[in-house]
């Protein structure tokens, strides 16, 4: 959980169409993360 909230903590980049496309990285990382946490149900019988 430290390294997800260490994505979010600050923008690397100056100019603004790179911390656009920083920012759009970053949630599809964040975006990622959560999709592996959540359970896959099936149906029983």
């Amino acid at each position: 959980m430290h390294c997800v909230k260490l994505l979010a903590q600050r923008l690397m980049t100056r100019d603004f169409d790179r911390r656009v496309a920083e920012l759009q990285v970053r949630i599809v990382v964040l975006n990622g993360h959560t999709a592996l946490g959540i359970p896959v149900t099936e149906p029983v019988g």
